[in-house]
């Protein structure tokens, strides 16, 4: 245990601190005070989950979730197939199983296995990745669970398996050529996926996010208030609950996808720094992971991680300031949803569980 990263944790927990001052401010209007039903207590409740979820995936040896991955693969997939028939539909999509009264949401539990799978499958073939039919079926591994994510449909996640595949296949030593003619044919063919998958409501998510005006108080509206919100906050912020547009409630979904909006107005340049500072500094611990890591399978893991985490920030602030459209991607560690702040934890728990067992001491 000498080797547990403390830091790692501490700087997980102010990131959920971090959101929790968020959630607590973009939730005042509805829950002036704070109740078991309020979304900052649930979203602490949620936390404790992670971190004992985390120790416990810490806990146990890293290697035997690789002698798992075959079934865990095979998990994940079925999870994402069910949830098509079974699960519940919310703003256009079918991602969620219902479970005690708690909504989990497939793809954020499929992603972390899907990890683990193709660790291992790369790790076992080290010496192999110039071997196009290597490359391919990783490719295949990443691009099921990808397209049952897209029928849901949720462009967004899909695009994080995509990512978490390329990540983890240029660790592994693919060719770069190989790289090159995979992404050439991915954007061959994303616009016919979406073509064939993409729903009406998804469609306009494009044409408003090239013009928001065109519709104002409709589709457009989320993205223009972001929009003012981020701007009006200035380098300082107008002070937390201070906010106009999120104290007046211009923001509809102001604890999941426009968090970091609620964060600019509010809290300005500074805040936005303060959180890119964080989470540079545990994507950095995360990085150590996979070099002191006592083997390819653990790099792999701690590589699919990082991807993951960075691929999601990145695309939530840009959804928040109009880089791309509306996708529906969590801010990591600070949006409000139980899945994907439970499984984050996990995620910690593995690059802890390879950190506990490297045999290495540098720091």
């Amino acid at each position: 245990m000498r080797n547990f990263d403390v830091v790692l944790i501490l700087l997980a927990v102010a990131l959920v601190a971090y959101g929790g001052l968020l959630l607590y401010s973009a939730s005042l209007s509805a829950y002036p005070t704070i109740t078991m039903d309020h979304p900052l207590t649930k979203q602490m409740i949620f936390a404790l989950l992670g971190v004992g979820g985390m120790i416990v995936v810490a806990w146990v040896d890293y290697r035997v979730y690789g002698q798992m991955a075959i079934g865990l693969y095979a998990l994940a997939v079925v999870m994402l197939a069910a949830v098509l028939f079974v699960g519940e539909s919310a703003y256009g999509s079918t991602r969620w199983f219902s479970f005690a009264g708690q909504q989990i949401q497939a793809s954020e539990v499929a992603k972390l296995l899907v990890i683990i799978a193709l660790a291992r499958y790369l790790a076992d073939r080290q010496r192999q990745m110039a071997d196009p039919r290597v490359f391919v079926i990783s490719l295949a591994m990443a691009a099921l669970p990808a397209a049952l994510v897209l029928i849901e449909p949720d462009m967004g996640t899909a695009a994080v398996f995509g990512a978490i595949w390329l990540g983890m296949v240029a660790m592994a030593g693919a060719p770069p050529r190989f790289l090159v003619i995979a992404l050439g044919i991915a954007l061959a063919t994303i616009p016919f996926m979406a073509m064939l998958t993409l729903g009406d409501y998804q469609i306009d998510r494009f044409r408003l996010w090239i013009d928001p005006a065109s519709d104002p108080l409709g589709g457009g509206f989320n993205i223009r208030q972001a929009e003012i919100g981020i701007g009006s906050g200035g380098v300082f912020g107008q002070g937390l609950t201070e906010g106009t547009q999120t104290q007046l409630d211009f923001l509809q979904t102001s604890t999941t996808d426009y968090i970091f909006s609620v964060l600019g107005e509010e809290l300005g340049l500074i805040g936005a720094l303060v959180l890119f500072a964080l989470f540079t500094a545990l994507l950095f611990r995360g990085i150590r992971a996979a070099t002191l890591s006592q083997d390819q399978f653990g790099s792999l893991i701690a590589t699919g991680v990082v991807i993951m985490i960075l691929f999601q920030v990145f695309i939530n602030v840009a959804v928040n300031i109009r880089l791309v459209p509306v996708t529906g991607i969590p801010l990591p560690f600070i949006s409000q949803g139980g899945s994907s702040l439970v499984m984050m934890f996990l995620s910690l728990g593995l690059l802890e569980g390879i950190l506990i067992r490297h045999k290495r001491l540098e720091f």
